[in-house]
């Protein structure tokens, strides 16, 4: 019941998943053990959401009415039980007809138990016409996806998206990777992080968290922070800095950081992610647009907020969420914020632009934009070196691009898109 709550709230309320599931009341009765199994079912179902409406699309002849939509997402939850997270069928099929009662849709009770079992039945005729891989994409990502980096590529993305993403972690002190691969069971990544396969407990419950010698932050996440290279020392602002994975990183590298958020509450867990692991940022609550810095910084790194139709793998709601219009709106704020960045750097200072989507309009023509109006810049490219040595990760203008199909041998990565910029003059 509280998962077909939490799917609706995402779709109709257009709400992100994570905070429809954080602020539900339902949900702060239950253990961890529950909370997680009721994410784990919207999670199957926003995930494979493409390939379950067509199923749907192939097997009900006229679209289901706005007034049944809490049917049509108890309908939704019980086709992932059976195709994704292959439930025995009569238990399937019982507990959702019996969720169409419960959650007062008794009207529809013959419809869904009717549709399921032609699920059942049809799974290996009718249902496998459907193309999986192409269903999985909203049309409007799959032709912006397939005119940016190509068919074949896009058909790696969406399949890159099926499986949930591992747990990444970044150390605080990289020269101990070896001892917390041993400790911890992970997997070394060519970047860098480590890969936690098959954690399915509590984050606080793994060796290291308390002693504050890691902090979650998917492998992608954990790139653009390395490409100001050597820090120590300088001055350094985390623009947009929330939740402060990037300000751990500069302020272990030993930079004087400032985090910038214009958040206040999204700060204060900045603060108690740097007070875990032993670390010291200042934060200020300001939009960055209109900040204006006691004296220049050494560096930056802009962060800037975005579509993040790359994160999809961790946050498959994003697909579902966004729209061609909000993209729009993305681009002005984009460019307010590189601007305002620019007024914030010294001469010689290094800028680093990143954005966690896979849609160049927030990436590379965002860049050419602001070179093109700001000749006090010039783009530094980036060696593979600097990734692991994966060059498939730079792009022939020495921009970091990465892909969710990326590292697809050891489960992928999140989309990032990275620019490194020098003020000359």
């Amino acid at each position: 019941m509280l998962a077909v709550e939490v799917i609706g709230q995402v779709l109709r309320r257009r709400r992100p998943l994570d905070d429809a599931f954080a602020t539900h009341q339902g949900l702060r009765g239950l253990d961890a053990r529950d909370r997680a199994f009721v994410r784990a079912l919207a999670s199957a179902v926003l995930r494979h959401l493409g390939y379950i409406d067509a199923v749907i699309a192939k097997l009900v002849r006229e679209p289901i009415k706005a007034r049944d939509a809490v049917a049509e997402d108890i309908l939704r939850l019980g086709i992932a039980q059976l195709l994704v997270l292959e439930t025995p069928p009569h238990a399937a099929v019982s507990a959702t007809v019996a969720l169409t009662v419960a959650l007062n849709m008794a009207h529809m009770t013959g419809f869904v138990n009717a549709l399921l079992r032609r699920v059942i039945d049809e799974q290996e005729t009718v249902l496998a016409e459907i193309d999986r891989t192409r269903v999985a994409i909203p049309d409007w990502l799959w032709k912006s996806w397939v005119g940016t980096y190509g068919e074949p590529a896009t058909q790696a993305i969406a399949a890159s998206l099926r499986g949930e993403a591992a747990l990444d972690l970044t150390l605080k002190d990289p020269a101990t990777t070896d001892e917390w691969a041993q400790k911890l069971g992970a997997v070394v990544l060519p970047t860098g992080s480590l890969r936690v396969h098959d954690n399915h407990g509590r984050i606080d419950a793994l060796p290291g968290f308390h002693e504050g010698a890691w902090w979650v932050q998917d492998a992608g996440a954990a790139l653009p922070a390395k490409l100001l290279g050597p820090v120590t020392g300088m001055r350094v602002a985390d623009l947009c800095a929330a939740p402060g994975g990037k300000t751990m990183q500069l302020a272990a590298a030993g930079a004087k950081v400032t985090a910038l958020d214009r958040s206040a509450g999204r700060l204060r867990r900045v603060s108690e992610n740097l007070a875990r692991v032993g670390l010291v940022a200042e934060t200020v609550a300001d939009d960055a647009a209109f900040y204006r810095p006691p004296r220049p910084f050494d560096a930056i790194l802009l962060d800037a907020p975005c579509s993040a139709t790359g994160t999809a793998r961790r946050h498959p709601d994003v697909l579902w969420l966004k729209q061609q219009g909000d993209i729009d709106a993305m681009v002005l704020a984009q460019d307010r914020l590189l601007d305002a960045a620019a007024r914030m750097l010294t001469t010689g200072g290094t800028l680093v632009y990143c954005v966690c989507s896979l849609e160049p309009e927030e990436g590379p023509e965002r860049i050419t934009r602001f070179l093109a109006r700001d000749r006090r810049f010039i783009r530094v490219p980036i060696r593979a070196a600097e990734v692991g040595g994966l060059t498939e990760m730079i792009t022939p203008q020495g921009d970091l691009r990465t892909l969710p199909s990326h590292l697809a041998e050891l489960g992928g990565i999140d989309g990032f898109y990275a620019a490194r910029l020098r003020r000359v003059s």
